[in-house]
């Protein structure tokens, strides 16, 4: 059965090759999407072709409702969007997929029903398709190539849906089997360096080594290292001096 999250559900209109379905398939269930809708599917249903593409996401084949008409598969629904990459000059809100799936999810947590409509490959849904919908998704693309495949255009739309979804840091640090350095650890890395620069005769004149004991400080304290990488330079310094020796 599909899961029981609240979710937009996503209607690819009259598909022309399987492949295609297989890919939505898979970038819906990338973003946790799975109530797969199909009108009108060119080459019948079930299609081999989807399956083997889906490469994992076979079970929301299995599950997809066909329909014979759009409005048919979205009978159920209180609000709809059609994705569209040209103007059709019908009167509707245009929206970005970013925005579109914030209304999504306003709607849904008050008890509404979603659906997104998605075209067939060659030309994209018809006037007569867009009619039913409410509003009018419109993906910012390269306008002399305004061409997205079916699979990427639900990734875009799944991902949008996610992305509100999940509390994602912009940026994070990947601490590969290490932590961060402290300041204990800092420091003895500082004082190591300073000792061995200041036997080498480093700090030069002396009026400004003071001054310059300072600036090397300070470095250690800005850079962000790990306890690996305080480590490493510890062993680069008695390597370097362990040569010289």
């Amino acid at each position: 059965m599909p899961s029981p999250n609240p979710q937009p559900a996503i209607v690819l209109v009259r598909p022309q090759m399987g492949e295609n379905i297989g890919g939505a398939a898979r970038a819906m269930w990338n973003f946790g999407l799975d109530r797969m809708r199909i009108v009108n599917p060119r080459d019948g249903w079930p299609n081999q072709k989807a399956i083997a593409m889906s490469s994992g996401a076979g079970r929301l084949l299995e599950e997809a409702q066909i329909c014979d008409s759009v409005a048919d598969s979205i009978g159920d629904c209180t609000y709809v969007f059609a994705t569209t990459a040209r103007a059709r000059d019908l009167t509707k809100p245009v929206m970005t997929p970013e925005h579109a799936m914030e209304v999504a999810r306003e709607k849904i947590a008050a008890g509404e029903k979603v659906a997104v409509l998605f075209g067939p490959e060659r030309a994209g849904l018809e006037n007569e398709d867009i009619a039913h919908a409410n509003a009018i998704i419109n993906v910012p693309v390269n306008p002399e190539y305004a061409s997205l495949n079916l699979a990427q255009c639900v990734l875009l739309t799944a991902y949008e849906w996610m992305r509100g979804k999940v509390d994602v840091a912009p940026e994070r640090m990947e601490l590969a089997k290490t932590e961060w350095a402290n300041q204990a650890e800092i420091e003895a890395l500082a004082r190591h360096y300073e000792e061995r620069l200041d036997e080498a005769g480093f700090f030069f004149p002396e009026p400004k080594a003071e001054g310059m004991k300072v600036n090397l400080r300070n470095m250690w304290s800005r850079l962000p290292l790990t306890r690996a990488d305080a480590q490493m330079l510890h062993g680069m310094l008695r390597q370097l001096l362990r040569r010289k020796d």
